[in-house]
C-alpha cells in the first residue's frame, strides 16, 4: 500500500433492542478488531435501538446496563433510535448518556422549548483517524407527534443532512452518514443528496451481507437483535484526494467467546434490575385472566383503563398486548413488565360506527386473532381480539363471516355506521398494523410517556374497576 493510501475499518451495530445474549459476543468480534486493527484505523459507531424497555435489565436499570455494556465494549460514537428517544424521558436520556465515555450525536434531535440541540448531543461530529479527516452525521426517525409529546422538536432528517453535507463535505475525506430511518429512506438519501460516501443503517432492521451502492453512497445495514456487526473497509488516496475502495460485509457474533467482562456487568445489573422490579405496585382479590380468542376479565380491565386514561367514549384493544393472566395476590413491577412488555402507548381517536364495527367483526375471525404480527412497538405473539369498554355487541356465530354482528349499542341505544364516537385505544393501530380500520381514525391525540402498563396499573388497585371487568360485552344473539 502506498504511503499516500490510508485505510479505515467501521464496525457498525444497529437495532440490537436489549437481546443481551449475544452482546459478550460482539464485545469479543470488536476486541479482535481492536488486536488486529490499528486504533488510527478503527471506528466503532452504534446506530441506535441499543435499548428496549420490554426487557427486565433495561427496564430495572432505566437503561444504565445499556450504557455500561457499551462503555465497556468501547463504542467510538452513537446515535439515538427511536427505542431511545420515544421510550424514555428527555431527563432520563440525559442522565443516561452523560454516563457514556462516547460521544452521542443527534443532528436533528432538537429541544421544542428553546430550538436547540442538548449540550449532551452532538450536532455533527469530525473524527481523526491518522490523516483522515471524517464526518460524521446522525439522525433518527422522525415520528413528529410523538416526538413533541416528550419535548422535542425532531426535524426533517433530509433537510438537516443536506444541510450539513453542505457544511462538511469540504472539510472531511470521509461523509458517513449514521442513519435511524429505515432501509427506504435511506435510498432515497443516497439518490437526492450527493456528497455522502456511506450510510450506516438501521430501524427496519435490514441486513445487508453486501452494501448497497447507489451513485457514490455506499448503504449498509447489520440487521436486528445482535446476530451480525456490520464491517466497511474503506481506502482513501490522499494524493488523489478521493475514496478508492469500500467493501461492507456483515459478520456473524455466534461463533464468539463471550467477554466475561461484558457477562459480569450484564449480570450485575441484572440483580439491581430484578430487586427494583420486585417492588409490589398492588394486591388483587381474584385471578384476572387473559384470552387471546375471546372476552376475559383482564383484557376487559385493559380495555375500561384506555377508555378512562383517554377520556373516551369507548376503549378498544387487542387481546395480544397481554401475554399471560394475573393470579390473585401481589402484583410486582416485573410482572406487569412480563405480561405487558410492549412499549406502546394510549392514544384518542374519533372512528364512526362503520369503522368500530368493520374491526370488531375482523376480531371475530381467527385469521386475525391469530395474526403474527412484528414491529411497532408490538412484543407479543398474535394480534388476538379485541377487548372493549363501552361497548354491547350481540352476535349470531350461525350467521357468515364479517356479517356475525347484529347490533352494536353504546349507552344503551344502537350504534349508527355514520355515528363518531371517541375511542380510546393504542398508537400501534394508527400505523397500520392489524384491525385496519382502526387506522382511519381522526383527531388523533398520543399519550406520553406512559405505556399500556401503567395503564393497567392505575386500575388494579380500585375493586370497582376489577369488578366491572368481568360484565360480559360480547353477547350471542338470540
Amino acid at each position: 500500500m502506498s504511503e499516500s493510501m490510508q485505510r479505515l475499518v467501521i464496525l457498525h451495530t444497529n437495532d440490537i433492542h436489549s437481546h443481551f445474549e449475544p452482546m459478550p459476543r460482539i464485545a469479543s468480534l470488536i476486541e479482535r478488531y481492536r488486536r488486529e486493527v490499528p486504533a488510527d484505523e478503527l471506528l466503532v459507531i452504534d446506530c441506535g435501538d441499543h435499548m428496549d424497555r420490554a426487557y427486565v435489565e433495561t427496564e430495572g436499570s432505566d437503561g444504565q446496563v445499556n450504557i455500561a455494556v457499551m462503555n465497556a465494549t468501547g463504542y467510538d460514537l452513537a446515535v439515538p433510535g427511536n427505542n431511545e428517544g420515544l421510550t424514555f424521558s428527555r431527563e432520563t436520556l440525559q442522565r443516561l448518556y452523560e454516563q457514556a465515555d462516547f460521544p452521542v450525536i443527534g443532528s436533528n434531535m432538537h429541544l421544542k422549548d428553546s430550538g436547540e440541540i442538548p449540550a449532551w448531543l452532538k450536532p455533527f461530529m469530525i473524527i481523526q483517524r491518522g490523516n483522515l479527516k471524517i464526518g460524521i452525521i446522525g439522525v433518527t426517525i422522525d415520528f413528529t407527534d410523538f416526538y413533541e409529546l416528550l419535548g422535542w422538536d425532531i426535524r426533517d432528517p433530509y433537510a438537516v443532512t443536506s444541510q450539513l453535507v453542505a457544511k462538511l463535505r469540504d472539510q472531511v475525506d470521509i461523509l458517513v452518514v449514521v442513519s435511524h430511518l429505515g432501509i427506504n429512506y435511506d435510498k432515497r438519501m443516497a439518490q437526492v443528496i450527493p456528497g455522502i460516501d456511506c450510510i450506516l443503517g438501521a430501524h427496519t432492521h435490514h441486513l445487508l451481507e453486501e452494501p448497497l451502492v447507489i451513485g457514490q453512497t455506499t448503504i449498509c445495514g447489520a440487521g436486528k437483535f445482535g446476530t451480525h456487526v456490520g464491517k466497511l473497509e474503506i481506502f482513501y488516496d490522499h494524493d488523489a484526494k478521493r475514496i478508492v475502495s469500500c467493501r461492507g460485509a456483515c459478520e456473524e457474533t455466534s461463533g464468539y467467546p463471550e467477554s466475561r467482562e461484558i457477562l459480569a456487568i450484564i449480570d450485575h445489573y441484572r440483580t439491581i434490575a430484578e430487586k427494583n422490579l420486585r417492588q409490589v405496585v398492588t394486591t388483587i382479590p381474584k385471578r384476572l385472566a387473559i384470552d387471546w380468542y375471546g372476552e376475559s376479565e383482564l383484557g376487559n380491565l385493559l380495555a375500561i383503563g384506555l377508555k378512562e386514561w383517554c377520556g373516551a367514549e369507548v376503549g378498544l384493544v387487542n387481546a395480544g398486548q397481554l401475554l399471560d393472566s394475573l393470579e390473585a395476590g401481589a402484583v410486582t413491577r416485573g410482572r406487569l413488565l412480563e405480561i405487558c412488555p410492549s412499549p406502546i402507548n394510549p392514544c384518542k381517536m374519533i372512528l364512526t360506527g362503520r369503522e368500530i364495527r368493520e374491526a370488531l367483526e375482523q376480531s371475530l375471525l381467527r385469521e386475525y386473532q391469530a395474526m403474527p404480527i412484528r414491529g411497532y412497538g408490538f412484543r407479543g405473539e398474535v394480534l388476538g381480539t379485541l377487548c372493549v369498554s363501552g361497548l354491547q355487541i350481540e352476535v349470531d356465530h350461525a350467521k357468515p363471516e364479517m356479517h356475525k354482528i347484529q347490533r352494536i349499542l353504546i349507552r344503551g341505544k344502537e350504534l349508527a355506521d355514520e355515528q363518531e364516537v371517541v375511542v380510546g385505544t393504542i398508537d400501534m393501530f394508527t400505523f397500520g398494523l392489524g384491525y385496519l380500520s382502526l387506522s382511519r381514525g381522526r383527531e388523533i391525540e398520543y399519550y406520553m410517556p406512559e405505556f399500556l402498563r401503567d395503564v393497567l396499573m392505575n386500575l388494579l388497585d380500585t375493586p370497582e374497576h376489577i369488578a366491572l371487568s368481568a360484565e360480559k360485552h360480547w353477547i350471542r344473539s338470540c
